[in-house]
């Protein structure tokens, strides 16, 4: 793959502690990998550059990416990531069975472990390695220190950084491969996605999941398309139309009431960073926001994040259901609760589901129907959030100057500070309209 890249772009092949010519090195949790990965950088001290992981080194090459975007100094010039079948700040998705496999024969005498890597190396690729390809591939799998392979199966890929890594506003080139069966693309949509605001995700059909050695020229020719696209994440403001702007500064409209419309009319963060959600439930709150009042135009009003605020600050509407915890504990119960239950009826999480699929799931959701094994809710719970979530959702956009005006809603222009002079309205008859009075724009919501 390096070869493939060319000389416009330098690829540095960075062993991690336990592994290739690192076999030796100590340190096998994910801040003990990023240390020595972040050493390395430091030395090399490159102007700009990305950084690219493939399983494992997925997750640290996110725990750098996150020190470089919150500051430190030894990582500066970062501008990019690529992930390869990455392994998600999540706890890796794995079966028990699997892992105690893997486990078992890395440790075992040299005729089974040399019989059990080539077996490996054929259950992680979509069609067979030719040669010396696969020769090279077993090979690099016997190099690695045993008792580093065990850390990562037992501690390494159940470490969750879930909080830790966040959202990165970064680019990405996420990749993953339709024959791999533990990190494929529902993986990939489920836990690795929401960290990445500003991420693309391809998926190579027929491939397994070893991409480098798999797909060396495609590879190759998307991180060269990666790294050339320009690079930024702009808050992009959702527009009010100008006879409504005109409505909001004039002096119909009061002070405090202009103050609240033009705070509302804010772009909201790409990259939002939630605080009482973590990355993956902010995902599937919005997910779900998306079905509940779809808006197909962009750019849009982010209403997950919104709401995700207000459960920050606190504030609400006075009361819940006796029923439901406080509200920033029932919507981290409520969108675990929907997610347990998508996998637990599709095999998937709710994020990697067809629309229509999700919305068969929220419809059993309002209808106190949804089946919650192992879940934080029961289903009567479930539904006394969905209404309250169905609440918020509309709230949120109707708070928002571009939906008023969308609605052609002329309650703001009832009077302006003047409390001696309140404007009002004269007009009161079916269908008579003040000369002042917006005209709706017509929605954008189905």
């Amino acid at each position: 793959m390096a070869r493939q890249l060319g000389e416009a772009i330098r690829c540095v092949a960075l062993d991690l502690p336990g592994f290739g010519d690192a076999a030796s090195v100590p340190g096998t949790s994910v801040a003990a990998m990023a240390d020595h990965i972040a050493g390395q950088i430091a030395t090399l001290a490159p102007a700009h550059w990305w950084i690219a992981g493939h399983s494992m080194g997925a997750k640290v090459a996110l725990a750098l990416a996150r020190r470089a975007e919150d500051g430190d100094p030894t990582l500066a010039g970062f501008e990019g990531l690529v992930l390869l079948a990455g392994s998600p700040p999540s706890p890796e998705p794995m079966s028990e069975d699997k892992r105690q496999e893997m486990i078992a024969w890395i440790s075992a005498d040299a005729g089974t472990r040399h019989a059990k890597a080539d077996e490996f190396i054929d259950q992680n690729t979509g069609v067979p390695l030719q040669e010396p390809d696969k020769v090279r591939a077993v090979a690099d799998v016997l190099r690695a220190d045993p008792s580093a392979w065990i850390a990562w199966l037992e501690a390494g890929s159940r470490e969750d950084l879930t909080r830790c890594i966040g959202v990165l506003r970064s680019p990405a080139l996420v990749l993953s491969g339709s024959e791999d069966a533990d990190l494929g693309a529902a993986a990939q949509a489920c836990l690795m996605l929401p960290h990445l605001a500003d991420a693309r995700h391809i998926v190579l059909d027929g491939a397994g999941h070893l991409l480098p050695l798999e797909r060396p020229e495609t590879v190759a020719e998307l991180v060269r398309e990666a790294m050339a696209r320009p690079t930024g994440l702009c808050p992009v403001p959702v527009p009010v139309p100008e006879a409504y702007e005109a409505l909001i500064v004039s002096p119909r409209v009061n002070g405090r009431l202009r103050a609240a419309l033009e705070t509302r009319a804010e772009p909201d963060d790409p990259a939002y960073r939630p605080t009482v959600l973590n990355a993956v439930e902010l995902a599937l709150l919005r997910a779900v926001v998306d079905r509940v009042l779809p808006q197909p135009s962009e750019p849009r009003i982010d209403i997950g994040a919104r709401i995700e605020v207000r459960l920050a600050s606190g504030t609400g509407d006075g009361w819940r259901f006796v029923r439901l915890p406080p509200d920033p504990e029932a919507y981290a119960a409520a969108l675990r609760t929907l997610d347990v239950a998508s996998s637990a009826t599709h095999a998937v999480g709710f994020l990697a589901l067809q629309t229509q699929v999700q919305d068969a799931l929220l419809a059993a959701v309002a209808e106190g129907e949804l089946p919650t094994v192992d879940g934080d809710l029961d289903g009567p719970q479930m539904k006394l959030w969905f209404e309250d979530l169905r609440g918020d959702v509309v709230r949120t956009y109707l708070a928002h100057p571009a939906a008023l005006a969308r609605l052609g809603f002329s309650g703001i222009g009832a009077g302006g500070d003047d409390s001696e002079r309140l404007s009002g309205f004269t007009e009161l008859g079916i269908d008579a309209r003040e000369p002042w009075e917006p005209i709706a724009q017509g929605t954008d919501v189905r």
